[in-house]
């Protein structure tokens, strides 16, 4: 083939740059989203831009996608002077985004959020590219609000998005989550078999997202204790990589604990939603789409350390419509595990919960946020 042949070939396939990550709230999404593409476009090529350093460059290429990273990195909003260096990174990753759109020439760019989607949707306008913004959040980020002047398409996961962006350009999806939860979930004993758990008694999951969640870990770590003699529940824990060391040593100094299963990160987690009858989570936009698809009784812990306390904000338009119980940060140390085991033991709670936060899935999110990539894709070849 030519460089010319190659060229018209080139012009007719299709290609789709998917931006963004730093957590698993942002990665789950986006690759959800890149599966979807390629369910309905099995010749769609997909590219990843993340940022150095950052989770997803593990992550995305496990699931199968070739990802490239810029040198970017957020801004420390408590010490300004140290903005310098990180400036001089967002310049050196919008180069780099021109360069990567340049040279794969795609028809369409997918935010997610996170470091990376800044630099490579902003660019991605400039150089004409249509562009999709994915706002997971009930409370819109600053760098999706500044996007959303140039994207032609903003998917949206909660009512009421108006307040930040243009309502013509809205487009009410939900959140993907990752497809094997809703596709191949276990039964309850096979998932509690699995860990090392007994069939029959109540189970509370407790994650603090993917990397792990402080308040949380020592929360658990100060009630072991209570947790020991309640040994009528049982516990699923992720710590989250950076935590584990600590939690294991805390555990090894109250005892044998047959009721706790402690992991740094479930793999698994359709297993781990399959055995639990409480969720104890922080209120990040992704799993939060996740408990209303699986009709899961959670108690939310917001994270006070994100931009704008959005976790705050998602967790409230739950409460609000008593689809989920909220815990403040500051308060969980104290509260948190008691109100837990009551929730867990208290059947009635636990159905009323389920039904109300059912009320609140939207599914199919990420083939609808899907169809829309590829139209406008298809839109300018």
């Amino acid at each position: 083939m030519n460089r010319k042949e190659e060229k018209i070939s080139m012009e007719k396939e299709l290609r789709i740059i998917i931006s963004g990550g730093g957590t698993g709230g942002h990665i789950f999404p986006a690759v959800s989203i890149a599966n979807a593409i390629i369910e309905l476009r099995s010749d769609a090529k997909i590219l990843f831009v993340g940022a150095e350093g950052r989770m997803e460059m593990q992550r995305v290429p496990d699931a199968g996608y070739k990802i490239i990273g810029l040198p970017i990195a957020g801004f420390d909003r408590k010490h300004l002077w140290k903005n310098i260096a990180v400036l001089m990174k967002l310049a050196r990753s919008q180069w780099k985004a021109r360069s990567i759109i340049k040279n794969f020439r795609p028809q369409v760019a997918v935010g997610v959020g996170g470091y990376a989607s800044g630099p490579t949707l902003k660019t991605a306008g400039m150089m004409g590219v249509p562009t999709l913004i994915q706002e997971q959040n009930s409370y819109a980020g600053v760098t999706n609000k500044l996007l959303a002047q140039k994207a032609r398409k903003i998917c949206v996961a909660y009512e009421g998005m108006e307040k930040f962006f243009p309502g013509d350009k809205i487009i009410m999806t939900g959140n993907p989550v990752r497809q094997n939860l809703t596709k191949d979930m276990p039964s309850k004993d096979e998932a509690l078999r699995s860990f090392h758990l007994q069939s029959g008694k109540k189970t509370v999951l407790i994650v603090g997202g993917s990397l792990g969640a402080r308040t949380i870990n020592n929360t658990l770590i100060a009630g072991l204790s209570a947790i020991k003699a309640n040994s009528d529940v049982q516990f699923i824990w992720q710590t989250g990589k950076f935590y584990h060391p600590q939690v294991m040593k805390a555990i090894k100094a109250t005892g044998e604990l047959p009721n706790l299963f402690v992991t740094d990160f479930i793999k698994d987690m359709a297993a781990a939603y399959a055995a639990a009858d409480l969720v104890i989570s922080r209120a990040g936009a992704g799993s939060i789409s996740e408990f209303c698809l699986l009709n899961k009784p959670v108690v939310l812990v917001p994270s006070p350390n994100v931009a704008e306390d959005h976790q705050t904000k998602n967790a409230l338009a739950l409460v609000n419509k008593q689809a989920a119980i909220y815990v403040k940060d500051s308060e969980a140390e104290n509260t948190l595990l008691n109100i837990a085991l009551a929730t867990v033991t208290d059947d009635r709670k636990l159905k009323e919960l389920s039904e109300n936060i059912a009320k609140l899935a939207l599914p199919d999110s990420a083939k609808i946020i899907a169809q829309e990539v590829i139209k406008l894709a298809e839109e300018s070849l």
